[in-house]
């Protein structure tokens, strides 16, 4: 672990990278399948209502969903072809959710963007844009971008931070796209300077990029400007670096207070990748229907970093890259530290979809878990400073309400309690029942 780089002052820990299946390796364009399954729920917010009947013919890019009342983005077509269903398709964390599934029609004609230049557009025109294009947050939940970037009236921002740590273990989609995209990355954040009326952006990215880190310096470099000060942060790789709260208070020097967020201490925080698509949106004018996706794990026949169309299924994936091993043992969807665990590969590529792990007997533990043995390694590491093992002991003897005062509502599930726990306990599992009783 690196000790010459800025980082968070409590906590942490430096699971092993495994980056290297993927780091090297260009971003890859997956041809179209021959179907997709559009979900119409994969973001924070509302479920979209459909837009189209079943046997419509559909454009690539088209609108198929949107969202009437409540917080959400809209969905778009990744293909163009035939509406063949409308009804449900699994979903990783909801079980399923509703779906358009798409035939595509293999005679058309790729859609083709023409840029524009945007300067012209008003903070209000470009805010309108990043909506009409469907845009999320790809490095997390999937709050809708357009939201994120609408602060509350009286807010007082002063930094923008984008966030290129990419911390999680295995993943490299982020990146490949500062190594691929520099320039449409810096673009997306002079966009969001502009419609928050502020100058100053960082880009915070642990120092196991040197690559993206020297790619980036040149191209910000070339980006600033008197009213737009850009500068890229090598951060120490520790892990979780990327979270919003660690990020700030390792950038700025600044604390977020339980229950605040980051505008509150003036600070933005955009994920990297969702930048570069800030700048389709509004140079291109082109939604949100495809992704950088990391597959990798040793366990999959062709580790890659795949631009895939949303709505993929990932059986469709391994079989483009050849199947899988033998020794499949599990398949995570996102990074191993924070990502879910699915029994099948119906599901569909989600717009929030980072990466997709298929991870062999070796690489994960399945010994059954134990009581605690109070050894405190899940107090050390916890970088809010709360008591994971205390949240776990009341959850088990049916107290889960009572978890509060351990401070179970400020944890953001980074899982570093449950890696380091000598008697495996699930940790993570705990504290999300104990959200769960809470609330009730």
């Amino acid at each position: 672990m690196s000790k010459s780089s800025p980082t968070f002052s409590k906590g942490g820990i430096h699971p092993r990278e495994s980056k290297e299946l993927t780091e090297h390796l260009p971003i890859e364009a997956m041809p179209p399948p021959e179907e997709v399954d559009i979900l119409l729920l994969q973001h924070f917010g509302s479920p979209c209502r459909v837009l189209v009947d079943k046997k419509a013919t559909v454009i690539e890019g088209e609108t198929i969903g949107v969202v009437d009342a409540g917080l959400g983005a809209s969905v778009h077509s990744s293909v163009s072809g035939t509406v063949k269903s409308i009804g449900a398709s699994p979903h990783p964390v909801r079980v399923e959710a509703p779906s358009v599934t798409i035939r595509r029609d293999p005679q058309a004609e790729p859609k083709v963007f023409t840029p524009s230049e945007w300067e012209h557009f008003s903070p209000e025109e470009l805010l309108e844009k990043i909506r009409n294009a469907g845009l999320v947050g790809l490095g997390g939940a999937g709050f809708p971008t357009h939201l994120k970037l609408s602060p509350p009236p009286g807010t007082r921002l002063d930094k923008l931070i984008l966030n290129a740590a990419e911390c999680e273990p295995y993943l490299n989609c982020d990146n490949r796209t500062m190594i691929e995209f520099p320039h449409e990355i810096l673009t997306g954040a002079r966009i969001i300077l502009r419609i928050l009326g502020i100058k100053e952006c960082h880009i915070g990215i642990e120092n196991n990029k040197q690559e993206a880190i020297w790619v980036l310096s040149r191209a910000a470099a070339e980006s600033t400007a008197p009213d737009c000060k850009i500068s890229v942060n090598p951060l120490m790789v520790k892990y979780p670096q990327g979270s919003e709260k660690q990020l700030i208070q390792t950038i700025t020097g600044r604390r977020v207070p339980y229950p605040g967020l980051p505008f509150d201490v003036g600070v933005m925080v955009i994920n990297v990748g969702t930048a570069k698509t800030i700048h389709d949106a509004v140079v291109l004018e082109k939604p949100l229907y495809e992704r950088v996706v990391t597959i990798s794990g040793r366990a999959i026949a062709r580790p890659a970093n795949l631009m895939v169309r949303i709505g993929t299924r990932l059986s469709d994936i391994v079989t483009f890259l050849g199947g899988t091993m033998d020794n499949l043992a599990r398949i995570v969807v996102g990074g191993p530290m924070m990502g879910f665990s699915i029994p099948t590969t119906d599901l569909p590529v989600m717009k929030t979809t980072s990466g997709v792990l298929f991870l062999s007997d070796d690489e994960i533990d399945s010994r059954p878990h134990g009581p605690c043995i109070r050894c405190g390694k899940c107090v050390e590491v916890c970088s809010m400073g709360l008591s994971p093992n205390e949240v776990g002991i009341y959850v088990e003897a049916g107290r889960a309400r009572d978890t509060a005062q351990f401070g179970v509502f400020e944890c953001f599930e980074c899982g570093a309690c449950a890696f380091v726990c000598p008697a495996k306990r699930p940790l993570v599992q705990f504290t999300r029942l104990a959200k769960a009783k809470a609330r009730k």
